[in-house]
């Protein structure tokens, strides 16, 4: 194995790392909490699993907006003022949200949890807009390795949120959902501390002084394409815009970008780039918005949460292990990709199928093992194969993935969830699902409309110690439904898996896959 290069650029290149390490600690600890309070969210307001999946889906659309604008400016206003108004977002996200009280009309508590999740999510994305391609500028060699190092801390989070749940969520020790979130605001100050008055590198593209058209010509239409396409459903599902509009929005946004690059059409392999980060931002990010609230439901909300931090803890160790994995088995960023949607694929219909929480860990490691290091090597595989685009390729990919996760992971899983749990429960007893149906509709893309199970109801009778037949039938169903779910989610790594192939196949075929810098002609 080679040795792998500790320096970066800059001296205080290990500072900076640990600066982004805590920016995006901040961000898993609130999506940690948060996924341990979904429950509190469904007992206290009423909520059917498809507005709970909205609630968290607006904490990845929230991302897409902070990390792309931040993506297309940072080269030009510099990376201290994003981290500022990151800061400033963080505070502001805490203040929406805790407006949220029981006893509220549910759209009005729907509204400020939906709100402060975008605004919390939207700092969250401008911190990335900043770390990412910092990262990527501080250790150009080692790009793979650091940004796993770097992305370490999301899974860090998950931990340190799901231990929040854990001891303070439940029992003697449990306190307000509120008091738990408000812990996010401990990592915020430490990065603030962190990132102040220290100096930046530059990217190569910034460095060589192109502009933000030249940056996005890689990206060209065929990538905006992608981008846009995605903030047109956010304009329909999140703003409520009719069809019309929202379409027209986006083709200003697309026609915007074609004129800035001179009417490029963008790289073809960028392209397929961006439609694997959306599969990966919705199976990765979106199951973890769902997976402790499935595992309680499956096992018991206890042994959700230990599940969830196991996971997460797994993960944090095996973001550390990214070159190691890529030396010793010989394979290429891309080869690494395809192995893990593979096992993602098994470790889905694994949980699919879980009976006991031993059962459990080993299908959440298969899980963990496959997931674990696909968002940060797709970044890392764009800043080796376009360093013309700057930061601009790597945001506008993180910023595709969280809102894949938002609008179509987290929200189709919740749809996903209704849709199964009703049908379960209709198969087992029609008169039952007649009293335990939500009043609103459950709806998702092109699909039809559901009916699922009322999020108040459905809570009575998993926490009911002596449980009446109606209860049983209607937790029975919800856990049937979640089964079925993790099932449908299985089919996403075995698309991404397809891909990966085909990919690594192109690489061979050209001679191999190889870090590229500006002006080098080659297309190995």
């Amino acid at each position: 194995m080679s040795n792998v290069s500790t320096e970066g650029i800059a001296p205080n290149a290990k500072r900076l790392l640990f600066a982004g390490f805590m920016a995006i600690l901040a961000a898993g600890i609130g999506f940690g909490i948060r996924g341990g309070i979904l429950a509190n969210w469904a007992a206290d307001f009423g909520f059917t699993g498809a507005q709970l999946g909205a609630i968290g889906g607006a904490g990845f659309t929230g991302f897409c907006f902070g990390i792309i604008i931040g993506g297309v400016i940072v080269d030009k206003i510099g990376y201290g003022k994003l981290v500022v108004a990151a800061f400033l977002f963080h505070v502001l996200s805490a203040f929406v949200t805790f407006a949220a009280n029981k006893g509220q009309a549910q759209e009005t508590a729907y509204n400020f949890l939906y709100w402060g999740t975008f605004i919390f999510a939207l700092a969250n994305g401008t911190l990335e807009a900043v770390a990412n391609p910092l990262v990527a500028t501080l250790f150009p060699k080692n790009r793979t390795h650091y940004l796993n190092i770097l992305h370490a801390s999301w899974p860090a989070g998950l931990v340190l949120g799901g231990l929040v749940g854990w001891f303070l969520g439940e029992g003697a020790t449990a306190m307000s959902w509120k008091l738990q979130l408000a812990l996010f605001l401990v990592p915020t100050v430490l990065y603030g501390v962190l990132f102040m008055g220290q100096s930046f590198p530059k990217s190569e593209a910034s460095a060589k002084g192109l502009s933000i058209g030249e940056m996005l010509k890689d990206v060209g239409v065929l990538g905006a394409a992608v981008a846009c396409y995605l903030l047109v459903l956010f304009f329909q599902n999140a703003l409520q815009l009719p069809p019309a509009v929202s379409y027209a929005m986006g083709g200003v946004i697309l026609a915007a970008v074609a004129v800035m690059t001179g009417f490029s059409i963008g790289a073809w392999l960028l392209f397929v780039l961006l439609i694997a980060h959306v599969l990966v931002g919705a199976v990765e990010l979106g199951t973890d918005g769902w997976i402790q609230n499935i595992t309680g439901n499956i096992l018991s909300p206890s042994q959700g949460k230990i599940l969830f931090v196991f996971t997460s803890l797994f993960m944090f160790a095996l973001r550390f292990c990214a070159h190691f994995i890529e030396k010793s088995l010989k394979i290429s960023p891309v080869g690494l990709l395809f192995i893990c949607s593979i096992l993602a694929c098994i470790g889905l219909n694994m949980v699919s199928g879980i009976n006991t929480f031993m059962g459990a860990i080993l299908a959440l490691s298969v899980y963990a093992l496959g997931k674990t290091f696909f968002w940060p090597t797709m970044l890392a595989v764009v800043s080796d194969r376009f360093p013309r685009t700057g930061a601009i390729a790597i945001s506008i990919m993180g910023g595709c993935g969280m809102m894949s996760a938002g609008l179509l992971g987290s929200a189709g899983l919740g749809y996903a969830k209704d849709r199964f749990a009703a049908d379960e429960l209709q198969k087992a007893n029609p008169a039952i699902y007649a009293t335990y149906k939500a009043e609103k509709p459950s709806t998702f893309l092109f699909l039809a409309p559901v009916n699922g199970l009322d999020g108040t109801k459905l809570s009575a009778a998993q926490t009911a110690t002596t449980k009446t037949p109606d209860q049983t039938a209607a937790v029975a169903a919800s856990i049937a439904g979640d089964r079925r779910t993790l099932k449908a989610d299985s089919f996403i790594p075995a698309t991404m898996a397809v891909i990966y192939l085909l990919l690594f196949l192109y690489f061979k075929a050209i001679g191999g896959y190889k870090i590229v810098s500006i002006g080098d002609t080659s297309k190995a």
